[in-house]
């Protein structure tokens, strides 16, 4: 059975017309270790697009999306040779030309929706779904998570990579808060998911068993697990799972249990402080507290703990194997800023960024932060902002003269006025720290700035910073990089060239980071996101490492999405294309013979 896409015959034209990589640039020196290991594991690289795979939608990023998948093989061709790559599709071939996958085909409408009780009466189609933000691969390389974040509702799904066929799909709870997905993270030993409900204020989980090959075999969600993070919290609506035949015909799995009665929804954290400021059990937490607790992501570590990051600053620690999961850890906003999405763990240390807000505040802030803390710590429960952690950097005069580091999420540190010059390359000031990956060895880590197309790297061993950029041939400032001709040319006026990294990961031969890059017509962060060249961008790391470049794009596409540009701060874009890929993930392909 093939499953189609709903690509026109202009949007295949266009495609056609990407030349991204269409000639190898000039190669750049790479003295990368991991490279003497030959070609490695065979592996794809997963692109999650937020915008619509329908035409006509009331609004961007409401209905459908679109999945792009490539294998190694196509993006090495495209890196070395010039061939561009082609996206797989999901009938379970795995033929490059095939995608990609609209998720309203892979996981279709007619499922029956079901709660702990039964079948409600309603089925998939009953809601709007769709604005794929990202897709993570789980421990055993075998899973994709699927991420739809959709406005007034949330979906968290579960994808077989290999066939690329739903295996389950799940929604999560309403609560007096609200109802949404931003992110979801596997447990490091696979056995569970951890769902930030961005509105909803709770963290949720997934709980999965696995056969002795690491199938999942059952997916449940855990109501008995729910920690909410905001104030006076109560349930409005169950969660629901989705069962029916996938788009191969398979059985979707998946079941509902245990009772909010046994979730901690209480206000108070262990220090008797309120999760969320105003709340009517308590005060307000030390350093500023936490204002406005919309989850943002949840961080695993190898200890069963998650770091959970809120659009308002400050940060709670869980232990996520317990049940209901237990606040271990807490820090105010003044202490972790807000808007942090980057997360990684290197030895005992965990990574946490902050950036600026998605809210209109957002539009005038600009902040790079870096922080480390111990996760040994959270085997007990900590007092407040204990163990105090380590600003790696800040982009502020004290740490580099720039000044630029404004008021987010509680941030005294910079100069802490509204920064006005918006996101236009070679104009603003503004940066954004968003994306974070380590390289294979853990020496170093690469975190992208949204705003000024670069990517800072942390040496891990001594915290010593180097910088490079993701709009030249050599990440240094000579030729023109891949963006440049991967970039849209049907409105003259949007600069070009202009990346607008996001989300990103690194392939398992330690030669390249993949990095989501962003469209014209961003579907979210509107006033830090708006790039030229959407797709994925294959960045070949250069000395040991400790640098990079952007050697090649993926290029998406989509001229189906036909909803209005927004773009605060940005170019008022007059062309069709509205591919927006937030997030960029590598799976190994584990299924390979050995």
């Amino acid at each position: 059975m093939k499953i189609k896409t709903a690509i026109t015959a202009a949007m295949l034209m266009l495609a056609a017309t990407v030349v991204a990589s269409a000639a190898p640039a000039a190669t750049a020196k790479t003295d990368n270790p991991n490279q003497s290991r030959g070609a490695g594991p065979g592996y794809e690289v997963w692109g999650a697009d937020q915008s619509n795979s329908v035409a006509g939608a009331a609004a961007r990023g409401v209905d459908g999306s679109y999945i792009w998948v490539w294998n190694s093989e196509d993006i090495t061709r495209q890196v070395t040779q010039g061939t561009r790559a082609q996206p797989l599709g999901c009938d379970g071939d795995n033929q490059p030309g095939d995608g990609p996958c609209d998720v309203k085909a892979v996981f279709p409408g007619e499922l029956v929706e079901h709660d702990d009780n039964g079948p409600t009466g309603a089925v998939l189609d009953d809601y709007l779904y769709g604005r794929l933000h990202g897709m993570i691969t789980d421990p055993q390389n075998r899973y994709m998570n699927v991420n739809l974040f959709g406005p007034g509702n949330g979906f968290v799904g579960i994808i077989d990579g290999a066939t690329k066929e739903a295996v389950a799909l799940f929604r999560v709870t309403a609560t007096t808060a609200g109802q949404r997905v931003h992110m979801s993270d596997w447990s490091k030993d696979g056995n569970s998911l951890l769902i930030a409900n961005l509105n909803g204020k709770i963290l949720e989980r997934i709980d999965l068993t696995r056969d002795a090959d690491g199938t999942i075999t059952g997916a449940t969600f855990n109501q008995s697990a729910s920690l909410g993070m905001g104030k006076s919290l109560a349930v409005t609506d169950n969660a629901k799972v989705y069962l029916g035949a996938n788009a191969h015909g398979n059985q979707m799995i998946g079941s509902v249990i245990g009772s909010y009665d046994d979730a901690d929804l209480g206000d108070l954290t262990p220090a008797g402080k309120c999760r969320e400021n105003g709340c009517e059990s308590g005060p307000d937490g030390s350093d500023g507290g936490r204002v406005n607790n919309v989850i943002i992501c949840p961080i695993a570590s190898t200890n069963g703990n998650v770091y959970v990051t809120f659009g308002g600053g400050g940060l709670i620690v869980a232990d996520s194997s317990s049940t209901p999961m237990r606040i271990v850890g807490e820090y105010g906003q003044q202490v972790i800023n807000g808007a942090g999405c980057g997360g990684e763990q290197t030895g005992d240390r965990v990574w946490v960024n902050a950036g600026v807000s998605a809210s209109g505040a957002g539009a005038t802030q600009s902040t790079f932060t870096l922080y480390t803390i111990s996760d040994a710590a959270f085997d007990a429960v900590q007092p407040e902002n204990t163990p105090a952690p380590a600003i790696v950097y800040q982009d502020d005069d004290a740490t580099d003269g720039n000044a630029t580091n404004t008021a987010t999420g509680g941030n005294l540190g910079g100069v802490g006025e509204p920064n006005e010059t918006g996101q236009l390359p070679g104009v603003t000031t503004r940066r954004d720290s968003h994306g974070m990956t380590a390289t294979v060895d853990g020496a170093y880590v690469h975190t992208v700035d949204r705003i000024q197309n670069t990517v800072e790297v942390i040496r891990t061993g001594d915290n010593a910073r180097f910088t490079y950029d993701l709009t030249s041939n050599n990440g240094r400032g000579q030729g023109i990089g891949a963006c440049g001709a991967a970039s849209v040319t049907d409105d003259a006026a949007l600069p070009s060239n202009d990346p607008a990294p996001d989300l990103m990961d690194t392939t398992p031969d330690g030669r390249y980071l993949v990095v989501a890059l962003r469209g014209p017509v961003p579907v979210s962060v509107t006033h830090s996101a708006q790039g030229s060249c959407p797709g994925v961008g294959i960045i070949q790391l250069t000395a040991n490492g400790r640098l990079g470049r952007l050697a090649a794009v993926l290029r998406s596409t989509n001229v189906v999405d036909d909803t209005p540009v927004a773009a605060p701060g940005g170019h008022l874009y007059s062309g069709a294309e509205h591919s927006d890929v937030h997030g960029a993930s590598v799976r190994t392909r584990v299924e390979d013979p050995g």
